[in-house]
């Protein structure tokens, strides 16, 4: 395949913000923060994400682009065929099974959509639980979106992904806005959200403050793997540090519109903010149900969360086509049709077994994507080394805050990443 470029520096930005921001942001991020602790996990999560996730971040871009490879090519560079290949492989099927499940959840958001405009929501009628248990429906609508994937795909980075990133990211950030001014003005909003944003620090463990560190790298797509893919794209002349800060503020403001719009109102409405991975699907089409104009409030919300999603899905498939393409002697066309294929069937496993989702979740959320990102940082720091590393993040410039920042990026980050995953693994064992 031949390395294009992202056109311009906005095409850059929106391209990656479409895939940052996704399901991580809206769906997971709200049951995240009610599930582990409220604001204390949101103030902890923004520690993560600024010492550790936008550093990973430029970390990846830059391996990305140093190597003009994606995760198989870029780690097996850096540490050869035997570690390399094999991890870089094991960390691009972490991958794909987590975007089995990701689009099952994508085909529950676009059917729910579609079902809440025409019926519309309540307890009466629940569209997203009603899609939970329609498993044809929802493996049919995932089958779809494949397709819609592979189409984007095929029509490249500029003419595809940059295209349909321009006009859905600013698509959701109006929609966001919206909903929010509604929110806001619901009698009582502005206390319960007040309220709900004084931290309980003793509400903290261990394992809540793993899933702050797996949110941080999953709702940044960070793992070793979609960001060292579309660190490709970006073109020489553009400084990574610029991309990753406002990828990673782009992100972040996302997360916390999407926070400012669901927590007030489900708190409004005293519905359950602990409601777990089900609350976009149990609680959220209640609070619709409750809301003055929430059929359309509701609708505009899933459309809007469906196109982010997607933007997210697509650059898991351009991973595994390229990773299939690049690394064997299948044809790009090919590699096309053998990737839908394989997605297909295993998107359409979790379709039929629904339950499996929140394990899943969990695993290859969280986890394995904290794992692939430090191997991503170790790769570019000690694989690639301090002279690529340095050019590739601050150009031929040389100063001592650069320095500082390399050994961040080489021994602060990874210590911290590994440290966490075990302290959960600890935690875990002894519970």
């Amino acid at each position: 395949m031949s390395k294009a470029k992202f056109s311009s520096k906005t095409a850059t930005i929106l391209s990656l913000i479409g895939v940052a921001v996704g399901l991580g942001n809206m769906w997971r991020f709200p049951y995240m923060m009610g599930q582990y602790g409220g604001s204390a996990f949101l103030i902890i999560f923004l520690i993560f994400i600024f010492v550790f996730g936008i550093p990973a971040l430029t970390a990846e871009l830059a391996l990305g682009r140093s190597t003009g490879n994606g995760p198989v090519g870029a780690l097996t560079k850096a540490f050869g065929i035997r570690f390399g290949k094999t991890f870089a492989y094991f960390i691009v099927l972490t991958i794909f099974v987590a975007n089995s499940y990701y689009l099952v959840v994508i085909a529950n958001v676009i059917y729910s959509a579609y079902h809440g405009a025409v019926i519309g929501f309540g307890n009466e009628s629940n569209p997203l639980n009603d899609g939970l248990g329609q498993h044809s429906v929802q493996a049919g609508i995932a089958l779809l979106i494949i397709c819609a994937c592979l189409l984007v795909v095929y029509r490249g980075v500029q003419k595809g992904i940059e295209r349909v990133s321009t006009i859905m990211v600013p698509f959701f950030g109006m929609v966001m806005l919206y909903l929010i001014y509604h929110t806001l003005n619901l009698p009582g909003a502005i206390d319960h959200l007040l309220a709900f944003l004084r931290p309980d620090f003793s509400a903290l463990s261990a394992r809540n403050i793993f899933a702050a560190m797996g949110q941080a790298f999953f709702t940044l797509s960070l793992g070793g793997t979609l960001m060292v893919i579309y660190g490709n794209y970006v073109d020489e002349k553009e400084s990574i540090p610029t991309m990753a800060i406002t990828t990673g503020l782009g992100d972040l403001a996302s997360a916390l519109l999407a926070s400012l719009f669901i927590v007030p109102a489900v708190l409004v409405y005293g519905l359950n903010m602990e409601e777990g991975y089900t609350l976009l699907f149990s609680t959220l089409p209640s609070l619709f149900g409750q809301m003055p104009g929430g059929i359309m409030l509701g609708t505009l919300f899933l459309v809007s969360l469906s196109f982010m999603a997607f933007l997210s899905s697509v650059a898991a498939i351009q991973l595994f086509i390229r990773t299939l393409a690049d690394n064997t002697k299948v044809p790009f066309n090919r590699a096309l049709g053998m990737v839908g294929i394989a997605q297909g069937l295993l998107a359409s496993y979790c379709a039929f077994n629904p339950e499996i989702i929140g394990t899943l979740d969990l695993i290859f959320g969280s986890g394995m994507q904290v794992l692939g990102s430090c191997v991503a940082i170790i790769a570019l720091t000690v694989g690639m080394g301090k002279v690529v590393t340095l050019q590739q993040i601050f150009g031929d410039k040389s100063k001592k805050f650069h320095i500082s920042y390399y050994h961040w990026l080489r021994w602060g980050v990874p210590t911290a990443l590994i440290a966490t995953l075990l302290l959960y693994v600890y935690h875990n064992l002894q519970g």
